[in-house]
């Protein structure tokens, strides 16, 4: 009788240790839980498939996973090689935006890159998304025209304004996401319009930090960091204090390594607000 308790038990056990290696594996085998997908579209007998921490694109920085499933065996491609280019096609011209190229992460099906959108789509102007990839040595091109909006909250993350120097920029924030009455991380992206289609990151430059409240007196806020570049993140980072929740402006002036200033203003009694800033509430 203990014999055969101890072979029961051990099925049990075993069938423990199954479905939890089971539930284990479609972990693994999910790895964009907790994305959502952006826009999908069909070429070449694949699927594109594009995922956002968000529910759609908008102006400003986004942060974007790609993968690619072959539609004959319903399997996700591995370690292809992937770039993309974005192209806005106004009534007029054409241009790109700001990206980064796209990296294979852990899981070798998911590739990721951000995309700096500098306007939204509308009626008469709309976005291109060109997808070029390699699969086994042959390369596939795909096309999709996507859906960019202004952001929902309708306050501003990026400028684009040409500075002192004659030189057209844009500026991003790309964090805090979630701002909280705290000093928060303070992070941004500068680039540069080298031509229509091409953006090179601006190095060594320095952004600084006046945040205030317009509908509380313009008040400010204590232990701010200006933003300085970090070459490992290619971003500038700081500090930002925000001290109660409301609408804050948040004055910035852009300064080249000569501390020239090529964009901005102080914030002072006569001078309300810098004309380059981003716009934060919550």
């Amino acid at each position: 009788m203990k014999t055969i308790k101890l072979i029961f038990t051990a099925i049990i056990l075993s069938t423990i240790f199954v479905s939890c290696s089971s539930d284990d594996d479609e972990m693994i085998l999910n790895p964009m839980d907790g994305f959502n997908i952006v826009t999908s579209f069909d070429a070449n007998n694949h699927s594109i498939e594009l995922y956002s921490k968000k529910n759609d694109f908008s102006i400003g920085y986004n942060e974007v996973h790609l993968r690619i499933k072959d539609m004959a065996t319903k399997s996700y491609i591995s370690q292809s090689e992937i770039s993309w280019m974005p192209v806005m096609h106004m009534t007029q011209m054409k241009h790109s935006c700001p990206k980064s190229t796209l990296t294979v992460t852990e899981d070798k099906t998911v590739s990721k890159g951000f995309l700096v959108f500098q306007m939204p789509g509308n009626t008469d102007e709309y976005w291109d998304l060109i997808i070029t990839y390699t699969i086994n040595g042959e390369e596939f091109t795909a096309k999709n025209t996507i859906d960019v909006i202004s952001p929902k909250d309708g306050k501003q993350k990026v400028s684009t304004f040409k500075g002192s120097d004659g030189t057209r920029y844009i500026l991003t924030m790309t964090g805090p996401v979630e701002p909280k009455v705290a000093v928060n991380d303070f992070n941004a992206m500068l680039f540069k319009m080298e031509n229509m289609m091409t953006f090179p990151v601006v190095e060594n430059y320095k952004i600084t930090v006046d945040p205030r409240m317009p509908g509380m007196g313009n008040h400010s806020s204590p232990n701010n960091e200006d933003l300085s570049y970090d070459a490992a993140s290619k971003m500038y980072k700081g500090k930002l204090s925000l001290t109660m929740t409301g609408y804050w402006k948040i004055n910035l002036k852009l300064l080249n390594e000569s501390q020239e200033v090529l964009k901005g203003e102080d914030v002072t009694t006569d001078n309300v607000e810098s004309s380059l800033f981003f716009e934060i509430e919550f």
